[in-house]
């Protein structure tokens, strides 16, 4: 046991008075927040924290049990909790609430003792914590995950994706508690959209509780019940908005609204707390202009990565099934040692991580089709001792569940995320399927890597270098069978002793005055258009950007002086040759020539070769344009 003593009811009444004082405190000294729904949960959190197995002394050890707080709005609630039962200390959050130069931020920060997820748009806590009881159980470490939620957001559809994952996994180390203060920001959550928050838990098969979420006695009981069963549990607290001050009781217009220094100082008296808002004014005053970004601590993994595979240049085969061959020889591998996770969304036979199923069928995770759910419970089953996968086709795992991606950006997590389909290689099932702005959606986030192999040599290797990297990392691949890229003595490119570097531009082919720039499987169709025009007595260069977020384009300088051209099976405007054009803009030099070639529309249902035509990335398209440029 690695958690304190739990405190008495009294000890905990006490605190409860004390920690509404903080609460109230701390949104005036900075003129802003959610004290209301802090003061309605608050008894929950001391309950939740009091309850599980969590030691401020030891607050990163992986045995802890996890706390989830969903809505992570009601930060000041959260804070003051732990700040309380010694996490941190509480004057730093009173001061320094909302200020560029406190790590206290306006919504629930991971990396601050006690947090264990980032959070603040609502919905997203049940998969977090279906995650991390998911990783709980695959890791043989046994913690009890606790997830807070409000009612408001019982409203999402991702909600429901998770409570029926749950269910499915018999998570019965996971325990939701609920905020029913029937309150948000435009009134009562049962006129806004009403939720039988009741009814919907035992539908998917949770059992319930029911108490008074300001008993702690009650609370308490709820919480020792609520493990040891075969079911995860959820407890529905009746609460009330702004519960212990008279006049914050009941009205919602204290969700987001901080009291004044005169009503605050009303509030304090009736709390019967010493009113101190000047010292934590002038305190505030003293801090700096920004703090340094708050680092999580995360037990490190050192999975095994297997044996790279070969693929001969004469026999035909996709990327997708490269992946899928590799992922499964990792899992093998790992059998006795880091457990590896893959979560699908009834795609497997055509991301193929069905390989791996085949190898380690008990923690392969069947998500269905809950796209948003999926990302998300990978992402937290990644800080939690994994090596997690997340597959899907491009256009659900990195388009549909963009804001989820996001938030394991946001919360440094090391999901690996393959994504197969991409672009319009995709062809018959055109554009809805047609995922074509992964590069640039990525490139809006700050953390994330982004690979796009050649083929599946490469793709091999790149597979098994993302799986001993720490990060989140996005590997992204078509559909179509090529045959692997040769070497000019006819050998594999990406042979027996080529290893992944993450950045590293590889020259395939080396010629003069024309350069061609691709990333992804358009590289095979340069490697042709290459060849071809070999054939005809003109030499072009031929580099492969795999990491196109990332590419160390330093190194290729002396090929992108003459007419350079970018290839790509992505949107234009967004991709691979955006990132090259802000690169000649930065450096300040720029080619004889460059040419920007790519996905202009929504494209057709139709054979990818016929697209590749129609957009220009086909190889006799490749060589009409070399031609044509040499003609001008």
């Amino acid at each position: 046991m690695t958690g304190n003593a739990e405190r008495g009811i009294e000890e905990l009444k006490k605190l409860g008075r004390i920690c509404r004082g903080d609460i109230i405190k701390m949104t005036t000294i900075a003129n802003s927040g959610h004290p209301g729904g802090s003061m309605s949960s608050i008894d929950m959190y001391l309950s939740i924290y009091n309850k599980a197995n969590i030691n401020p002394s030891r607050p990163y050890d992986p045995n802890r049990d996890r706390v989830i707080v969903s809505h992570g709005h009601t930060s000041p609630g959260v804070y003051a909790a732990l700040g309380r039962l010694g996490f941190f200390n509480i004057d730093d959050v009173i001061s320094g609430f909302r200020h560029a130069g406190s790590i206290f931020e306006g919504h629930i920060t991971r990396g601050i003792p006690g947090v264990e997820w980032t959070t603040g748009n609502l919905g997203q806590g049940l998969s977090v914590g279906v995650g991390m009881a998911l990783a709980s159980k695959l890791t043989g470490r046994n913690f009890r995950v606790f997830v807070a939620m409000s009612d408001a957001e019982q409203a999402k559809g991702q909600v429901s994706e998770a409570r029926r994952t749950a269910v499915k996994y018999r998570l019965n180390n996971l325990v939701v508690v609920i905020d029913y203060n029937d309150a948000q920001i435009s009134g009562r959550a049962r006129d806004i959209m009403y939720v039988d928050i009741k009814a919907n838990y035992l539908a998917d098969g949770w059992d319930v509780i029911e108490v008074n979420g300001h008993d702690y006695h009650q609370i308490m009981e709820a919480l020792s019940r609520s493990f040891g069963g075969e079911k995860p549990v959820a407890v529905i607290c009746r609460t009330v908005m702004g519960k212990g001050i008279s006049f914050m009781e009941g009205d919602v217009s204290y969700h987001g609204k901080p009291l004044s220094f005169e009503t605050a100082a009303k509030a304090l008296e009736e709390l019967g707390l010493e009113n101190d808002l000047d010292r934590y004014a002038e305190m505030r005053k003293a801090l700096p202009s920004h703090h340094e970004p708050v680092k999580p601590v995360d037990e490190p993994i050192k999975p095994a990565i297997g044996t790279p595979i070969t693929y001969p240049v004469d026999k035909k085969t996709d990327n997708r099934s490269a992946f899928g061959k590799a992922l499964a020889d990792i899992g093998k591998t790992n059998r006795n040692g880091t457990p590896v996770v893959v979560f699908d969304c009834d795609l497997k036979p055509s991301t193929k991580v069905n390989e791996f199923e085949k190898v380690w069928p008990e923690n392969f995770i069947q998500i269905g089709v809950q796209e948003h759910n999926a990302a998300v419970v990978a992402g937290a089953a990644s800080v939690c001792g994994t090596l997690s996968f997340f597959a899907d086709f491009g256009v659900f795992g990195i388009d549909e569940t963009y804001n989820q991606q996001r938030l394991n950006d946001i919360n440094k997590a090391n999901v690996k995320v393959a994504v197969t389909h991409v672009g319009i290689d995709v062809g018959e099932d055109g554009k809805t399927h047609h995922c074509l702005d992964y590069i640039g959606a990525l490139r809006n986030f700050f953390g994330f890597g982004l690979i796009v192999p050649a083929d599946p040599n490469q793709t091999d290797r790149a597979v098994r270098y993302m799986s001993q990297t720490q990060g989140n990392c996005v590997i992204a691949m078509g559909r179509s069978t090529m045959n692997p890229i040769a070497d000019e003595k006819g050998g594999p490119f990406f042979g027996d002793s080529y290893k992944y570097e993450y950045g590293k531009i590889d020259v395939i082919r080396k010629g003069k005055g024309i350069t061609l720039l691709s990333t992804g499987q358009v590289t095979h169709q340069a490697v042709l258009a290459a060849d071809q025009l070999k054939k005809d007595g003109l030499e072009v260069t031929v580099l492969n950007l795999s990491a196109p977020l990332a590419s160390d384009l330093d190194s290729a300088r002396d090929y992108l002086v003459g007419t350079v051209i970018t290839l790509e099976d992505h949107n234009v405007n967004t991709g691979l040759g955006s990132i090259v054009e802000e690169y000649f803009v930065r450096e300040g030099f720029l080619p004889e020539k460059f040419v920007k070639i790519g996905v202009d529309r929504y494209m057709y249902s139709g054979d990818n070769e016929k697209l590749y035509d129609l957009v220009g990335l086909s190889r006799d398209s490749i060589v009409e344009k070399v031609r044509e440029i040499l003609r001008q």
